[in-house]
């Protein structure tokens, strides 16, 4: 077993850490495309696509049609996983000191109801989540993610699973 991680901070910075210090945090996330654009989170002076951890007692559609109405507002229904990778994250945000090995799961999801809104975000989500934003999936690489996931193969398997 290995004794150090490498985790990746919020602007992408390497921090190695013990593997005794790593939490286990799987986290679903939604792909919504309307006319060429994709729902973003807007976070900081940044992006994510919108979605977080699953709560032990929640299925992964639970947790994703729950965290997506939390951070824009809209209700979805999950239509098929699309992408899915391990990401070793250090959140930096309340949970200071903590170091997550996430396993990072993304649906391509369909829009059922809801308005633009984060009303529904939690205590934590307020200090730095913005409403979320349209964004052209060309410009997609041009963009400040807070995730370690490649985005742009993202949206590239969202399209072809459209």
């Amino acid at each position: 077993m290995k004794k150090k991680i490498v985790c990746l901070d919020i602007h992408h910075k390497p921090i190695e850490v013990d593997v005794s210090e790593l939490t286990f945090r799987p986290s679903v996330y939604g792909v919504l495309i309307e006319d060429e654009k994709v729902l973003l989170s807007k976070q900081w002076d940044g992006y994510d696509l919108p979605g977080g951890g699953i709560k032990i007692d929640e299925t992964i559609e639970e947790a994703l049609v729950r965290e997506f109405k939390e951070e824009t507002g809209l209700e979805v229904k999950p239509i098929k996983p699309i992408y899915c990778r391990t990401g070793f994250f250090a959140p930096n945000l309340s949970d200071e000191g903590q170091f997550w090995n996430s396993v990072l799961i993304y649906f391509l999801v369909e829009k059922v109801g809801g308005d633009i809104s984060i009303k529904a975000c939690d205590t934590d989500e307020e200090k730095y989540l913005g409403l979320p934003e349209w964004i052209e999936v060309g410009k997609i690489k041009d963009l400040k993610f807070y995730n370690t996931t490649d985005n742009e193969e993202l949206i590239r398997e969202a399209l072809k699973n459209k």
